[in-house]
């Protein structure tokens, strides 16, 4: 599971998602791409679920970049616990997405391949988006 491996603040508050994306918003790696049309906090395991599928898919005939990373912690009280006590531990991490943000660039010697597998990977995802390619 991908998640930082030091934190200069183990907790941190919630923020906004407004706006749009200003970077991360054309393919710099790869010929296709999927990019994100809604705001949204992916977590990690939704990324990890997501490039499982892209690489089963692609195999060895594609090369996949993952563009986010899950560097925010969402903590969670205990169950049933009382009000007063404090913040709870970190529960999971989850990457802040704003619309127009590339989640996964890849390339592939097949056209049709690559479009089936980003459309696929896209089923994992809790949002709506979009494929991208280079003319």
């Amino acid at each position: 599971m991908l998640q930082p491996k030091k934190t200069k603040y183990k907790k941190c508050q919630k923020g906004r998602l407004t706006g749009k994306a200003s970077k991360n918003c054309s393919l710099f790696f790869g010929t296709y791409g999927l990019q994100a049309l809604e705001p949204a906090w992916i977590t990690a395991r939704q990324i990890e679920a997501t490039r499982r599928t892209l690489s089963r898919l692609l195999k060895k005939i594609g090369q996949i970049w993952v563009k986010i990373f899950p560097d925010k912690p969402i903590t969670a009280r205990a169950t049933e616990s009382r009000m007063g006590a404090g913040k709870g531990s970190v529960n999971l991490w989850v990457a802040k997405i704003k619309p127009g943000n590339i989640l996964f660039e890849l390339t592939s010697s097949s056209h049709e391949i690559a479009l089936y597998a980003l459309k696929i990977a896209s089923y994992k995802l809790p949002i709506k988006t979009k494929i991208l390619f280079k003319k």
